[in-house]
């Protein structure tokens, strides 16, 4: 993959360097900019053996447009004491208390609040553990009462930190999902659930495979509208 000269695009945008992240990819067609919001960076992806001096004059024509979407990204949500955050739906606020002889850090997760008891001055890392622990269990849940529903088997569930999707199922019927849907309502994790487990049964998007999905779902229309509008708001978490 040929090396892309990032001094001469950022030539005369030396502002935009901290905003734009350069990306070659060889399956790319032609030049593109996209708003990665978990990074909060303009993804710049050129094909390989581009022009690079089009490609620059590329970024400085769309300068106001990188620009302009930077401005607009809302502000991160930390995961402090006495923020509220939505888990699978429901409001609770983070309460932390220091101690400093306890072993290790606690969280509970109840109706209302994540009570985390430690020893830590930052339980944030912890915090993020067990969100999405809390995260695969219902997910894996969900994911094994629809799979059961069409007659499939699941070979593994798991969950990660991922970009540009909720979730994916491979041939070898392994489905990944996104673990900050810990964040969205309860029918859109099952939407994202019942859209891969349908996946088990037609590889494609076809109408077969929609009309599977459907079935498999609380609320088809909600949970994919939901996600479509509001999908960017799960990655201001700060985690």
């Amino acid at each position: 993959m040929p090396v892309i000269d990032e001094d001469f695009i950022f030539a005369e945008l030396d502002h935009l360097r901290a905003h734009v992240k350069i990306a070659v990819n060889k399956r790319a067609k032609r030049l593109a900019l996209r708003l990665d919001s978990k990074d909060r960076k303009i993804r710049f992806t050129i094909p390989p053996r581009y022009p690079i001096k089009k490609a620059r004059l590329f970024l400085l024509q769309n300068e106001s447009w990188v620009l302009g979407n930077i401005d607009k990204l809302p502000p991160l949500i930390p995961l402090t004491h006495g923020q509220i955050i939505p888990v699978f739906g429901h409001d609770r606020r983070i309460n932390i208390s220091y101690d400093i002889t306890l072993k290790r850090t606690d969280i509970t997760l109840n109706k209302n609040e994540i009570i985390i008891k430690t020893n830590k001055d930052d339980p944030t890392p912890r915090l993020v553990r067990f969100l999405k622990k809390e995260a695969e269990k219902e997910l894996t849940r969900l994911t094994k009462e629809k799979a059961a529903q069409i007659d499939k088997t699941v070979a593994a569930v798991q969950v990660r930190d991922t970009k540009s999707r909720w979730g994916s199922c491979g041939h070898d019927s392994k489905i990944s999902f996104s673990w900050r849907l810990i964040f969205a309502p309860h029918t859109v994790l099952d939407y994202v659930v019942a859209h891969e487990v349908a996946h088990l049964q037609h590889m494609d998007h076809s109408r077969a495979f929609w009309a599977c999905c459907k079935s498999l779902c609380e609320d088809y229309t909600y949970g994919k509208s939901w996600l479509h509008e509001n999908g960017n708001e799960l990655m201001r978490y700060d985690a």
